[in-house]
């Protein structure tokens, strides 16, 4: 309907009877879901999460452990290379477990002396009565030198076949030091960006807390405007597949209370018949698009 008076026109749009009536009932039920839900935030509970707290424990933070250039100098800026092979090439080579093999070949050697060589190089001489010569004498430091010789031999190649092994230690030792850093330098970053990702979150909650009444509001303005159009509402942060699926469901849940409200006033019982479980599913498709497009 509409009227002109002089320069001026107004405009008034009307609907059916029947759609103001249930639209004001839908807007009372609004209200008084908006009252109850104005003050009662779920967000009113939050606590920040302390990153700070679940790195390094409770009471320490970033500052209470060396920097990274400390780190870098402790490990690689004031390392002595040939320095550190000599202590890698003395701890493998001259290790107190090679000394005990070499001292266990010994005691071995001496052992076989005693029991087999001596015996019979004694009994050989005393056969040619060469007990109390010289030759006896002579006999015997040469077996001991050869022994000599026999342990210094076994001792030689020992070790001559671990300088490649102190050789790796070496190598090892180095990238060590060069993973320390790198490792360290990892999870510093690490702990600056979830210190960033945390704190946005902390204050993401802080935020939505803050903002929860007009959520709400925003919720019953939709709500007063829904007979001029689908409009857009501010939503809490779901994504766009829970847009649709929560436009779905709300569409659908509102057209069962369009229709369901129909069915329950007089002037529209016939209407809400046919209007509860079809309003449902129309207005689940047309949630499900604005969610979709929001």
């Amino acid at each position: 309907m509409g009227k002109s008076s002089g320069g001026d026109s107004k405009i008034t749009v009307r609907y059916a009877g029947y759609i103001e009536d249930h639209h004001k009932a839908f807007l009372n039920i609004m209200a008084t879901r908006r009252d109850a839900a104005l003050d009662d935030s779920p967000f009113e509970g939050y606590t920040d999460v302390e990153v700070d707290a679940a790195f390094f424990g409770t009471g320490y933070s970033i500052a209470n452990f060396p920097s990274l250039y400390d780190m870098y100098g402790k490990f690689m800026a004031g390392l002595d290379v040939e320095a550190l092979f000599g202590q890698s090439f003395e701890d493998t080579v001259n290790a107190s477990q090679i000394t005990d093999l070499v001292a266990a070949e010994a005691d071995l050697l001496d052992d076989d002396i005693e029991t087999n060589i001596i015996p019979r190089f004694t009994t050989g001489m005393r056969d040619i009565n060469s007990v109390m010569s010289s030759s006896f004498i002579t006999g015997k430091a040469m077996i001991e030198d050869a022994r000599v010789k026999s342990i210094s031999k076994f001792s030689a190649e020992l070790k001559y076949r671990l300088i490649p092994v102190a050789v790796q230690r070496w190598q090892t030792h180095l990238e060590w030091n060069k993973t320390v850093i790198l490792t360290y330098a990892e999870v510093m970053k690490l702990y600056y960006s979830a210190k960033m990702d945390i704190t946005d979150f902390n204050y993401t909650m802080l935020a939505k807390n803050k903002l929860w009444p007009f959520t709400i509001l925003d919720y019953d303005r939709a709500a007063i405007g829904a007979l001029q159009g689908a409009t857009n509402t501010k939503g809490l942060g779901a994504s766009t597949a829970g847009k649709a699926i929560s436009g779905a469901l709300s569409g659908a849940a509102m057209g069962g209370m369009v229709g369901g409200a129909i069915a329950n006033t007089a002037v529209g019982a016939a209407e809400g018949a046919t209007f509860g479980l079809p309003g449902a599913i129309v207005g689940g498709v047309l949630g499900l698009a604005a969610g979709l497009f929001s």
